[in-house]
C-alpha cells in the first residue's frame, strides 16, 4: 500500500529533474492513457451507459465535442504542470484572460468599436507585460544599469508575494525563472484576441473549447504557433482519422524521434556542446565544424519536436500547421525564413510587419523600434567600435532617407523588414547576441533584395570591391574577424566572377539553360547555408544560459570561436575527421537526407502510410530499436523549450 501511495504521489507531483519530454517513456505512457480516455469519451458506450444519453438526443453532438475538448483541456493542464510545475497557474490566468476578453469584444463590437478596441489593446498589453516580466526582466535591468550606472538586481516579486501569502520561504525570490513555452502560448493568445477583434472568428463558445485551444499539449511548450482562425474551427468538427492519416501520423512521430535522438542529441553530446563550452580548447577546424554541425542539430531538434507534435495531434484528429519546409534548400536569406519556423514567420508578418506598414509605408513606430534597437545594441555591447558602427548606421539611414526621396517607399519597407527580424531575434532570447543574430538575418535579407536588382557586371564590381575592402582592412588591422570576412567575401567574389566569365557564356553557347539554373541554384543554396550557419554563432552562444550572465558569456564565446576560426589553423584535419568519424558521417547523412527532392520524400512517406498494419508495426519496432542505440545517458531537452 505504501508503494502504491508513493507511486500516486509521484504521478501527480512535479519533478523538475524529470519533466515530460517526447523522448522519454513517461510521455508515451502518458499519451497512451490520454488517448485511451480520448477514445472512451467518444465511444457510444460512454454516452449510453455512463451519461445515460440516447442516440437521438439532439444536444448530443455539441455536448460530445464539449466533453472531448474539456477532457483534452484538463489533461493538457496536467501535462504543463508535469513540465513546469506551478507555472500552470500562469497558463490558467492567460487562458481566462483571453476567454473573457473574447466574449467582451464580441458583445461590445455590436454597440461600437471603441470599447472593443480598448479590450483588444488591454489583452495584447497584458500578455506582453507578462512575457516581458518573465523573459526580459534581466535584459531591461541591464540596460537601466548601463545607462544610469546603477547596480540594480532582479527580484522575483511574485515569489516574494507567494512566500508572504503562504508564510513560508519555499520560493526563491532572488531570480526569475522562465516558464516553459511562454512565448508560444502568449503569441497564441494575442492572435486569438486580435482575430476576434477583427471579426475573423467569433469567440469560443465555452471555456473548455478555448482552454483546449490555448493549452493543447502536443504543441504547447515548443510550437508550432497555432493561429486562432486556423485551429478553433477544428474544435467543432467530429473526430475523423482515415487509414492513410493514421499511417502519416505514425510516420511523423517516428521521423521526429529519429531526428531528435539520432541526429540532434548525438551530434550535440559527442561534438557540438563540447566545442561551444570552451572553444579555445579546440582547433579552428573543429570550431568551424561545430558551427556547421550545429545548424543540422538545431534543425533536427526543433523540426523533430514539430514532427512529433503534428503526428500526436493528427492521431486525435487535429491538424497543426507545417513549421518547416526543408529550410536548407533555400537559395537566399528571405527564402530561408519562408521555410524555417514558418508559424513564427507568418505570425510576425501578420501581427507585426503588416501593422507597422508592411511594404506600403513606415509608421513612427517603425523608426522608433529600429532606433531603439540600435541604441540597445550600442549600450549592451559596451565597446567603442560597436557604438561607432551604430552611430554610423543611424547617420547613413538618415542621409539616405533625405538624399533619395524617390526610394523612400523601398526604404520604409526595408525599415519594417529590419524591425521584424530584430524583434524576431529578441523573441528568441533577451540578450545582445539574439538581437545581433536577428539583425544579421535582417541585413542578409536587405542585401539579397539589393543584389537581385543588379546586373552581372554590377555584381562582379560590388563583390570585388567588398573583397578588396576586407583584404585591405585585414592587412592594416590584422584580426581573426577581418580574416574570416576576407575569406568569405573572397569566395563570393570568385563564384561571381566564374559565373560571369565562364558559366553564362558556356550555357549561352550550348543552350543549356537548365544546367545554368541548376548550377546557380546549388551555388545559392550553399552560400545561403554558409551565411545562416555563421549567424548561428550568436544564436548558439547565448542558448541555455542564465539571463543574468548571458550577454557576457555569449559575447566571449562568439569572440573566442571567431578568433579560432580566423587564426592560422593548428592540428591535423585528417586526424580530427578520423577521431570524430561517427559525428561527421551522421552529419553528412543528415544533410543528404535533408537535400533529397521533396517529391521523393513525399513518395516514401505515403508508402509508409499505406503499409499493411503488421508491416508498419515491424517498422515501428525497428525504428524504436535503432533510436534506442543512440539514446545518451542524459536525454537532451528540446532547444526551443527555453523560448
Amino acid at each position: 500500500m505504501r508503494d502504491l501511495i508513493t507511486f500516486i504521489t509521484n504521478l501527480f507531483s512535479f519533478d523538475k529533474e524529470h519533466p515530460l519530454l517526447f523522448t522519454q517513456f513517461n510521455f508515451w505512457a502518458f499519451f497512451l492513457i490520454v488517448f485511451a480516455g480520448f477514445c472512451l469519451v467518444q465511444s457510444p458506450w460512454f454516452w449510453t451507459k455512463v451519461l445515460k444519453r440516447s442516440a437521438g438526443d439532439p444536444g448530443r453532438p455539441n455536448l460530445k465535442l464539449t466533453v472531448r475538448n474539456g477532457y483534452l483541456f484538463i489533461v493538457s493542464l496536467f501535462f504543463y504542470f508535469k513540465t513546469s510545475g506551478l507555472f500552470v497557474l500562469l497558463l490558467i490566468f492567460s487562458t481566462l484572460l483571453g476567454y473573457f476578453l473574447g466574449i467582451g469584444m464580441d458583445r461590445l463590437s455590436d454597440n461600437g468599436g471603441r470599447k472593443a478596441k480598448a479590450l483588444m489593446i488591454t489583452g495584447v498589453v497584458v500578455n506582453l507585460l507578462v512575457l516581458f516580466y518573465f523573459k526580459y526582466a534581466y535584459f531591461f535591468t541591464d540596460i537601466h544599469n548601463n545607462i544610469f550606472h546603477t547596480d540594480h538586481q532582479v527580484v522575483n516579486h511574485l515569489a516574494q508575494f507567494a512566500n508572504h501569502f503562504t508564510k513560508t520561504p519555499q520560493f526563491d525570490a532572488s531570480k526569475i525563472l522562465l516558464p516553459v513555452g511562454i512565448s508560444f502560448f502568449t503569441f497564441q493568445n494575442i492572435s486569438y484576441i486580435v482575430d476576434v477583434y477583427k471579426h475573423k472568428i467569433r469567440h469560443a463558445s465555452n471555456i473548455f473549447d478555448f482552454g483546449f485551444y490555448t493549452t493543447f499539449f502536443p504543441q504547447l511548450v515548443a510550437g508550432p504557433i497555432v493561429r486562432a482562425d486556423q485551429f478553433i474551427p477544428q474544435l467543432y468538427k467530429p473526430y475523423f482519422l482515415s487509414r492513410r492519416q493514421f499511417g502519416i501520423a505514425v510516420f511523423w512521430i517516428l521521423n521526429g524521434l529519429m531526428k531528435k535522438i539520432i541526429l540532434s542529441d548525438y551530434l550535440a553530446v559527442n561534438f557540438v556542446d563540447r566545442v561551444f563550452e570552451n572553444p579555445l580548447l579546440y582547433t579552428g577546424f573543429e570550431n568551424l565544424s561545430a558551427l556547421f554541425i550545429y545548424s543540422l542539430q538545431v534543425y533536427a531538434d526543433f523540426s523533430g519536436y514539430t514532427d512529433i507534435a503534428i503526428g500526436v495531434a493528427m492521431l486525435m484528429g487535429f491538424y497543426l500547421p507545417k513549421n518547416f519546409n526543408s529550410p536548407y534548400k533555400a537559395t537566399n536569406p528571405a527564402g530561408f525564413w519562408k521555410r524555417w519556423h514558418m508559424s513564427l514567420s507568418n505570425w510576425l508578418k501578420d501581427y507585426l510587419y503588416i501593422p507597422l506598414g508592411g511594404n506600403r509605408r513606415a509608421s513612427a513606430a517603425s523608426y522608433l523600434i529600429l532606433g531603439g534597437m540600435l541604441v540597445v545594441v550600442a549600450l549592451m555591447a559596451q565597446t567603442v567600435w560597436v557604438t561607432l558602427v551604430v552611430t554610423t548606421v543611424i547617420g547613413a539611414l538618415v542621409a539616405v532617407y533625405f538624399i533619395f526621396p524617390r526610394h523612400r517607399k523601398e526604404f520604409n519597407t526595408n525599415v519594417n523588414n529590419m524591425d521584424t527580424m530584430l524583434l524576431g531575434g529578441m523573441w528568441h532570447g533577451a540578450s545582445f547576441n539574439f538581437i545581433t543574430w536577428g539583425g544579421l538575418n535582417g541585413m542578409g535579407i536587405l542585401v539579397y533584395k539589393w543584389w537581385k536588382k543588379q546586373g552581372p557586371r554590377a555584381r562582379v564590381v560590388a563583390t570585388e570591391a567588398l573583397f578588396a575592402l576586407f583584404l585591405l582592412a585585414d592587412i592594416i588591422w590584422p584580426s581573426p574577424a577581418l580574416n574570416v570576412g576576407a575569406v568569405w567575401t573572397g569566395i563570393i567574389c570568385v563564384g561571381t566572377v566564374i559565373r560571369y566569365l565562364v558559366v553564362n557564356p558556356l550555357c549561352d553557347r550550348c543552350k543549356a539553360g537548365q544546367v545554368k539554373l541548376k548550377i546557380e541554384q546549388v551555388w545559392n543554396i550553399l552560400l545561403t547555408f554558409i551565411f545562416i550557419t555563421f549567424t548561428r554563432l550568436f544564436f548558439r552562444s547565448g542558448s541555455n544560459l542564465d539571463p543574468a550572465e548571458a550577454n557576457q558569456v555569449a559575447w566571449n564565446t562568439a569572440k573566442n570561436m571567431v578568433g579560432r576560426i580566423g587564426s592560422p589553423w593548428q592540428g591535423d584535419v585528417a586526424g580530427i575527421l578520423s577521431n570524430y568519424s561517427g559525428v561527421f558521417i551522421v552529419f553528412v547523412i543528415g544533410m543528404v537526407i535533408h537535400w533529397l527532392p521533396e517529391r521523393f520524400k513525399r513518395r516514401y512517406r505515403l508508402s509508409f502510410a499505406m503499409m499493411p498494419l503488421w508491416l508498419m508495426a515491424v517498422a515501428v519496432v525497428v525504428c524504436v530499436l535503432l533510436v534506442y542505440q543512440f539514446i545518451t545517458a542524459d536525454l537532451q531537452p528540446f532547444i526551443y523549450f527555453q523560448f
